[in-house]
């Protein structure tokens, strides 16, 4: 078994440089199968879920070659579209394997998709995607063992609501608008950096899509996409993981690649904690070791919270990284996850540690701060409550070890090296 070892409780000090976003370079890689022509992305990110997505493309028949460190080669011109079966094993891996439902719809007219994998962080329901698609005209039916079945030979363009701002509903949605004749208006779309950088590649491409950023999107698509050259943004989960491991353990990161739009929400989220940082540069920021650590109350007086919603809300994906951080800090605070039933039971492990959290339901923890953490053996449940332990082991005085670490290695490139590279005393054994 693969695990971590980390010897906690010292302070880092270091530069950190931001990798491509995962959740944009997955569509990135689906999407390149709308076109015959070549596509070349830049500042792919080496982690699990995007080697098992290029092995999907791969096993569809496309030519997938890695250029250099983050540059990635696609080209699916010579795919036979009549003959896609996708292997169990590689689709119950990744959730983004869904993002395959577009191309695959579009192309091959039909699809057989087994149960997607991911994280287990509650029931993720794909009704409003199945809605999408049949008034998309597609004809689907999920199994009662989860396999989604779809014909599309007569897809037409639609103008859609659709139910939840969704980021993978939205992400298959705009692909399949844009390889049909004619414009649907798409309301009430997710509207995440990565949702924008896959519009604009598919503007590159040769669809014409306005209300970038919005959620409200118009897409002129085009029988005939192009292919394009795009390079990935930069993963502002990875960074806002790096700021709440900074807040934690008392440390002094520079972290450089990052695009400052992109935390506006994230600062926000982190200024109730009593975290800040200072702008360094046009994609470089600085969290200090002297910060105010004190967790502000609402003007009434009353516990203040952090909750997630969709963008430009606080991510659900970072509740985890902040929770832990909170643990550090001075006061209390009311931790709200409104998306998933599941993601707040990692919190147990925190609980072990020495932790001073109560668990109220699924949805909803009170941290009070500050804790001394203990060394623990704990696991990762997911990628982003891997992360959390990451932290948590950190801020632990002694020895402790995380197993299933294969989660973690889902979502952050390089996560050994980086914390190494500014003094963390961790290192990973088979």
């Amino acid at each position: 078994m693969e695990t971590y070892t980390v010897g906690g409780g010292f302070t880092l000090e270091g530069e950190v440089f931001i990798s491509g976003n995962k959740n944009g370079a997955l569509p990135a890689l689906a999407c390149a199968l709308l076109t015959d022509e070549k596509v070349v992305l830049h500042n792919i990110p080496h982690i699990k879920d995007v080697s098992v997505m290029i092995e999907l493309l791969e096993h569809i028949g496309a030519s997938v070659t890695i250029l250099s460190k983050g540059d990635v080669e696609i080209v699916a011109k010579d795919v036979d579209w009549d003959t896609i079966d996708l292997p169990n094993h590689l689709v119950d891996s990744i959730r983004a394997s869904l993002l395959l439902i577009a191309p695959l719809l579009t192309r091959a007219h039909s699809i057989v998709l087994p149960p997607p994998g991911g994280d287990v962080i509650g029931f993720r329901r794909i009704d409003t995607l199945i809605d999408a698609l049949e008034l998309f005209g597609a004809k689907c039916n999920v199994s009662s063992d989860g396999y989604l079945e779809a014909q599309g030979e007569t897809l037409q363009r639609h103008n859609i609501f659709l139910h939840e701002a969704s980021v993978t509903t939205t992400e298959i949605v705009v692909m399949i608008a844009s390889m049909l004749e004619g414009v649907s208006i798409i309301r009430n779309a997710a509207s995440e950096p990565h949702v924008q950088d896959l519009c604009t590649m598919l503007t590159l491409m040769g669809a014409r899509i306005q209300g970038i950023g919005s959620n409200v999107l118009t897409i002129e698509g085009s029988l005939r996409l192009k292919g394009c050259e795009f390079t990935i943004g930069p993963d502002y989960m990875e960074a806002g993981s790096f700021i709440g491991l900074a807040g934690a353990t008392k440390s002094n990161l520079i972290l450089h690649d990052i695009n400052h739009d992109d935390l506006i929400n994230i600062k926000q989220g982190f200024s109730r904690i009593g975290i800040s940082w200072k702008e360094t540069g046009p994609t470089s920021l600085l969290i200090s070791s002297h910060q105010e650590r004190i967790m502000r109350k609402t003007i009434s007086g009353y516990t203040n919270k952090i909750d997630d919603s969709p963008w430009p809300g606080f991510p659900a994906d970072l509740l985890s990284i902040i929770t832990v951080t909170a643990t550090q800090m001075n006061g209390a605070i009311l931790i709200h996850e409104k998306m998933y039933e599941s993601r707040m039971f990692f919190i147990d492990w925190l609980i072990r540690m020495g932790a001073n959290i109560i668990l109220c339901d699924p949805h909803r923890a009170i941290v009070e701060g500050p804790n001394t953490l203990k060394p623990a053996i704990v696991s990762s449940p997911d990628v982003r409550a891997g992360m959390a332990l990451v932290i948590a082991t950190l801020c632990a005085q002694g020895e402790s070890t995380i197993q299933n670490i294969y989660q973690i290695e889902r979502g952050y490139e390089s996560l050994i090296e980086k914390l190494v590279g500014v003094g963390a005393h961790i290192s990973r054994s088979s």
